[in-house]
């Protein structure tokens, strides 16, 4: 879970092209904070700590739901997009279609707490369509989890490869240059995990990895996040960039994060 936050945090002072899509820059300095992403991962970390690792999808979901509301309103100007603050805002419990990357950002706590890969997918569903319910949305999401459950399991980038391209379908053709060139800010799912699983792909560590996916521009926040999920999966993080991290979360997200790090520890208790 740290891989996205830390990804987040270190992304968020290049959103909407503040930087020079460059490698070279210092990972924390003054402008990092943490955003939506962050929260969002936060939540859905909560929720599914909270139910069983059997429960089925109406009990997961209704977990899901209260923890992305009660976390949303908590920080409510972490600069979320407008379709989603509306829905965590409202009473409304009903999925709106989005196929935006907050389902890719959120979900990597599924890619830790469970023992298969077919239920990591489908608990990885299930975080998307709470409100990202359209199939780009969803393949997002489980394509996430599914690359930091394999990383974490023991497979190697080549066989995570053939199987994203297998299972899910994206274009991994392009060069990390070539998405440079070709560079807009685009939050769709379409858009970020080709960019996100680039990045993961070619670094050769976590810090490496974080640094492809902020120096594209654009989304950097959420490209890192995503990217940095996968890392961590892989690679791991190191605990200098996780004790840095922590200066920049807030106390009940610090509360979170250790509990999960304790509960990730302990894979007998899962399922």
């Amino acid at each position: 879970m740290y891989g996205a936050i830390l990804g987040d945090i270190i992304g968020s002072r290049f959103e909407f092209d503040r930087g020079n899509r460059s490698r070279d820059f210092k990972l924390f300095a003054p402008g990092c904070e943490f955003t939506d992403d962050s929260v969002m991962t936060v939540a859905v970390a909560e929720a599914l700590m909270k139910a069983d690792a059997g429960d089925d999808e109406p009990t997961v979901k209704a977990h899901l739901i209260e923890s992305m509301k009660k976390w949303g309103r908590s920080y409510p100007d972490a600069g979320y997009g407008a379709r989603f603050i509306h829905w965590v805002l409202s009473n409304d419990t009903k999925p709106y279609g989005s196929y935006g990357n907050g389902s890719a950002m959120r979900v990597s706590a599924a890619g830790w707490l469970y023992d298969s890969l077919e239920r990591t997918r489908e608990v990885a569903r299930w975080t998307a369509e709470v409100s990202h319910n359209h199939p780009e949305g969803i393949k997002g999401a489980e394509c996430t989890a599914a690359v930091i459950y394999m990383g974490r399991t023991g497979a190697s980038k080549e066989e995570i490869r053939e199987y994203v391209i297998r299972e899910f379908g994206y274009d991994l053709s392009e060069t990390l240059e070539e998405m440079r060139n070709r560079h807009k800010h685009d939050e769709s799912c379409m858009d970020s995990l080709p960019k996100a699983l680039r990045s993961f792909f070619d670094g050769n560590s976590y810090e490496d990895v974080v640094r492809n996916a902020v120096s594209l521009g654009g989304d950097t926040d959420t490209l890192a996040a995503i990217a940095g999920a996968m890392a961590e999966g892989f690679y791991g993080v190191p605990a200098e960039l996780k004790e840095e991290g922590r200066n920049y979360m807030p106390e009940d997200m610090l509360n979170v994060a250790a509990n999960f790090e304790a509960r990730r520890e302990a894979p007998a208790n899962m399922a």
